[in-house]
């Protein structure tokens, strides 16, 4: 087991856990290089946001979904079946004013039930100054809450989402500092988002979204799409959505 009594205890409590040791030193350098690789193909523009489901194509990433040590304690969250949702890299270069608005992940997913748990991993290290994940704990708990849009230019959210936020909440949220090789969890109904890259180290995370097999999709995602999922652990009795399939 992965992850402790206490752990699970204060993620059903608040929502999320972070500083999970996932790869050693180097493993941690493969992947980095892995990535500085595909940077050096595709551009830090299209990495920034745009490499969505990229571990249908690219073995590492695929690897890095599959691991282990992350599915323990998925598993330990969610239960033994376990179906990989999607992948999505967020890359914050910097100083930049992009930035991640608060935001719950599961609203504009088109699922039902509306259950899924995200794994962040950290391809670089990930800290408050190159602007790393913040998270309002126990919001998870309010269920599913109203988006509108941002009026603050660089917001990365595929539809410019935002929640409103009042300052007591704010003044609460929780900086998910993490060394790379690490990961955070987070429940899909959590209010999260991250502040702009003011150093001039990027900022890179991989992102893994996972659900268990009676959850269904019942309408387009926000990119207009049908997810592609994989089973990862244990079975799949339900097939409600059509297998992705890897290409290398």
């Amino acid at each position: 087991m992965l992850l402790s009594e206490k752990q699970m205890q204060d993620y059903q409590s608040n929502g999320y856990l972070a500083g999970i040791t996932i790869s050693d030193r180097d493993e941690v350098e493969t992947f980095h290089h892995h990535f500085d690789v595909l940077e050096a193909q595709e551009g830090q523009e299209k990495c920034q946001v745009g490499l969505v489901d990229w571990h249908l194509t690219h073995d590492f990433i695929w690897q890095i979904a599959k691991h282990p040590k992350i599915l323990d304690a998925i598993e330990q969250l969610i239960g033994p079946d376990i179906l990989l949702l999607a992948t999505h890299f967020f890359c914050k270069y910097g100083p930049q004013n992009k930035f991640v608005a608060w935001h719950q992940d599961i609203t504009y997913w088109g699922l039902e039930p509306s259950l899924a748990i995200t794994a962040w991993y950290a391809i670089d290290d990930s800290n408050i100054e190159n602007g790393c994940m913040q998270v309002i704990p126990g919001t998870h708990q309010a269920g599913i809450i109203a988006h509108g849009k941002s009026d603050q230019e660089g917001n990365l959210l595929s539809i410019n989402q935002e929640i409103s936020v009042n300052e007591t909440a704010e003044n609460s949220a929780v900086d998910i500092v993490l060394k790379a090789g690490q990961i955070s969890i987070h429940h899909g109904h959590l209010i999260h988002g991250s502040l702009p890259n003011q150093s001039r180290k990027r900022r890179c995370g991989l992102t893994l979204r996972y659900i268990p097999p009676y959850v269904k999709q019942v309408e387009e995602n926000s990119m207009g799409r049908r997810w592609q999922s994989i089973l990862v652990r244990g079975e799949d009795q339900h097939q409600n959505f059509p297998s992705g399939s890897l290409g290398f």
